[in-house]
């Protein structure tokens, strides 16, 4: 038995989404968000439900701390409410929502949890939706203005603060295929989209260290390892395109300050309009780098392979494979001078059942997590700068256009009772936080 132990100050963490888990979505003064216009219009959820409630984090947040001290979690990432501090987006502000945030802040603090604030995960107001949105590029002046009201408030308490949440998504679900609130599908606004989208990421780094200039400031990325079936050079030509294509289009522009050739080549006339000083802003050196990971795409000299015979597969369809992780991260710490990284999403859904004996036994979820902890400790072992760990996801939630259909959680939630459930593969990995160390 191989035993990998982790540094001793390694950050073991779970992690959420304001519209995934809170509720509450029209109480003490909250805005309208995209994701409630959204999801209240009918065939858009798989299932035709809502965020109105979810795991009614908001009343329950106490709770679900207490469970985060069960499991021994040294982190809590969370995003906030754009439209529950600022209803509108900007102007008018509601003290209540505030207030919220705050209290889980305080209790997080008092309970030993490093929070890790994310500003922006999808939800925006409805009010800046009906201004242009993300196509209006004084909206990102408006989250700039938003990031420094939430860093004046919290961030002598909140050291780690990341602008947005997977910003590629935003802008392929959400204005491009239109699977995800707004539910555009407009090509050349998309791509104007992901441009405003890092100036905003930009000018919300400014904010952010001009309001607390401890503040730790960052950005979290979603990446696909492109892998080739094989190595032979025509595959692996394939699979090296479609990386430029796809996984590049925000780690360029951050870590590099410029498009990709990739992206000029693939987007033509659809490129976003930019403006002088754009890239100096959006490639300030950052605190930290969030990455965000669930699978692969595979690739021969044809194009992409939808399924390989002998692999796993997760309830999203997703193949598991965690040795693509080290990959990965291998890659990007060679191609890209990168500050400190942090896995800030990494979780699979599979069908789970409370059983007769009252526990809910996961453990092909558990095994997922061993294995994708062992490629990251290879990963660092490989040289590669990785602070902690954020598990996808703490308690199981709504899952977007999903619905309530995939379960992700190391908890349990029966959604008609609220009731929280501790998993065989949370159980577990209490155990690894309080070792330090994962056990082949």
């Amino acid at each position: 038995m191989t035993t990998y132990t982790f540094p001793h100050n390694f950050l073991w963490g779970a992690a959420t989404a304001s519209y995934q888990v809170e509720g509450a979505w029209n109480e003490d003064g909250k805005g309208e968000s995209i994701w409630d216009r959204f999801s209240h219009t009918p065939g858009k959820i798989e299932d035709n439900s809502t965020g109105d409630i979810a795991c009614d984090h908001y009343h329950r947040y106490e709770e679900d701390i207490a469970l985060m001290r069960r499991l021994g979690l040294k982190a809590y990432r969370f995003s906030t409410a754009w439209a529950r501090v600022l209803p509108n987006g900007r102007g008018r502000l509601n003290p209540k929502g505030l207030d919220f945030y705050d209290r889980l802040v305080d209790s997080l603090c008092a309970a030993n949890i490093e929070p890790f604030l994310t500003l922006y995960h999808w939800d925006l107001p409805q009010a800046l939706h009906e201004e242009g949105g993300w196509t209006n590029r004084d909206v990102s002046y408006a989250f700039a203005d938003y990031a420094a009201l939430m860093v004046k408030r919290l961030g002598d308490r909140v050291k780690y603060w990341t602008t947005f949440n997977e910003p590629s998504v935003v802008m392929f679900d959400g204005y491009l295929v239109g699977e995800h609130a707004p539910g555009i599908q407009d090509p050349r606004a998309a791509y104007q989209v992901a441009h405003h989208l890092l100036v905003a990421h930009g000018l919300g780094v400014q904010a952010i260290r001009g309001a607390n200039s401890k503040a730790e400031a960052g950005i979290v990325l979603n990446l696909w390892m492109a892998d080739a079936v094989s190595e032979d050079p025509a595959d692996v030509a394939v699979a090296d395109a479609a990386w430029e294509r796809s996984e590049t289009l925000f780690l360029d522009p951050i870590f590099k300050g410029h498009y990709p050739t990739a992206a000029y080549e693939l987007v033509g006339e659809d490129m976003p309009k930019i403006q002088n000083g754009d890239m100096a802003l959006i490639s300030q050196e950052l605190d930290f780098v969030g990455i965000n990971f669930y699978s692969r795409n595979l690739f021969n000299a044809q194009g992409q392979i939808d399924s390989v015979p002998g692999s796993e597969y997760t309830e999203m369809g997703w193949e598991v494979c965690a040795p693509a992780l080290r990959r990965m991260l291998v890659k990007i710490n060679r191609n890209y001078k990168l500050p400190p990284i942090y896995i800030t999403e990494n979780g699979s859904a599979f069908k789970d059942e409370v059983s007769t004996d009252g526990k809910v036994h996961d453990p092909r979820r558990l095994d997922y997590l061993k294995q994708h902890f062992i490629q990251t400790r290879l990963a660092m072992q490989d040289g590669v700068d990785v602070r902690g760990y954020m598990v996808w996801s703490l308690l199981d939630n709504f899952e977007w256009g999903h619905g309530y259909t995939k379960r992700f959680g190391l908890v349990r939630v029966d959604y008609e009772t609220q009731k929280r459930t501790v998993k065989d593969s949370g159980e577990w990995y209490a155990e690894v936080i309080r070792t330090n160390s994962v056990a082949e």
